[in-house]
């Protein structure tokens, strides 16, 4: 199961585009709230908000039969940081990763979703990563520190993100079991069965209740290069 991490923006693909044929009179809507716990720093509460929270379900009964998305996306590098900083994608899809920047870039990843290193190249080139496992994949540049992104791609077409006020809706679910997942920066499940939440969707829609919880890693902060040391001191430069 995925980690669970803090969102800051997010790119969605439409889930239509991921849908085996289906018959939309035996599908439903399904609705769910997120709440947060509190976190405490040096003794003061820290509202985490329950906003862009990425929920998905996984049907047990019926295996997906997906195709392989034929999709063109980009994760742009300008202005040393990645645009957008968040995507979520359908597992196969492959990213492309321009450099828009006057110098070098050295992009990599190197957690549990897709491990690789595209090396050095430079100002208006690009590399290409199909992310052919479902994961997360949190991407770095290993000249950059302060750059970072996440990509996370998903198996199944149906997920939706959290509103504002922690309002989650899920749009044409066939009936069925689902498992329900979820995943958000510096966020974990606040229990086992939060983490193992099994779900029935009938014709009529389902509401998953309030799902909660708490504070987790930033996986982004303080991260390591490429060799897993850390990066050498800022020194002044133009690039």
């Amino acid at each position: 199961m995925m980690k669970f991490a803090r969102i800051i923006q997010l790119v969605l693909l439409p889930s239509l585009l991921l849908q085996a044929e289906q018959s939309t009179a035996q599908s439903a809507e399904v609705t769910g709230n997120i709440r947060v716990n509190e976190a405490t720093d040096a003794g003061h509460a820290k509202h985490l908000s329950a906003a862009n929270v990425v929920l998905w379900l996984t049907p047990l009964d019926t295996p997906l039969q997906l195709p392989i998305p034929k999709l063109h996306i980009r994760l742009v590098q300008k202005n040393k940081e990645f645009t957008p900083h968040l995507l979520v994608v359908p597992t196969g899809t492959s990213v492309d990763f321009p450099n828009m920047d006057p110098f070098f870039h050295n992009v990599f990843s190197l957690f549990n979703g897709k491990r690789f290193d595209l090396g050095l190249y430079e100002a208006g080139s690009h590399r290409s990563v199909s992310f052919d496992r479902e994961g997360v994949s949190y991407i770095f540049c290993n000249i950059h520190p302060e750059m970072g992104a996440v990509v996370v791609a998903l198996n199944s077409p149906y997920y939706a993100i959290s509103s504002p006020d922690g309002s989650i809706v899920l749009h044409d679910v066939p009936a069925g079991r689902y498992r329900v997942q979820t995943w958000a920066e510096q966020l974990q499940a606040a229990s086992t069965e939060e983490g193992e939440l099994i779900v029935q969707i009938t014709p009529k829609g389902a509401t998953l209740g309030t799902i909660t919880l708490n504070p987790g890693v930033d996986a982004l902060a303080h991260h390591k290069n490429k060799f897993g040391k850390d990066y050498p001191p800022s020194l002044p430069s133009q690039y």
